[in-house]
């Protein structure tokens, strides 16, 4: 099975004008996405707080967390973001999907646009 990846663009939501691009991986395993601390901290994000997330593997993992805009493919959203090692792959996370209005196609390897609901 392939991957899916896209260009994103991270935002500091107090100034938008400060952001970080890069691609990522489209993991719908994912509940937030993952971005490299040096990232987020080159653009002045702070995290707010932790949370623990299940890994596949079935261990636990505790992270940062912060809050930032997420673009990609015309579309943004105000989401999570967990604050990953800096050597961490980009990992765009469910949650930035579906609030966006995105699926993914793993046929085409590709996101496709869904139906918001409200």
């Amino acid at each position: 099975m392939g991957e899916t990846r896209v260009d994103v663009t991270i935002r500091n939501p107090a100034d938008p004008a400060r952001c970080w691009e890069g691609e990522f991986l489209v993991d719908t395993g994912a509940t937030n996405s993952v971005v490299p601390r040096r990232h987020l901290e080159s653009i002045g994000l702070e995290p707010i707080g932790h949370r623990t997330y299940a890994l596949a593997d079935g261990s636990e993992y505790r992270a940062e967390i912060g809050a930032a805009l997420i673009e990609f493919l015309g579309e943004w959203s105000a989401s999570t973001v967990v604050f990953g090692p800096d050597d961490a792959e980009p990992l765009l996370g469910l949650t930035a999907l579906e609030s966006t209005g995105f699926k993914v196609d793993p046929v085409n390897e590709s996101l496709q646009r869904a139906k918001l609901r409200l």
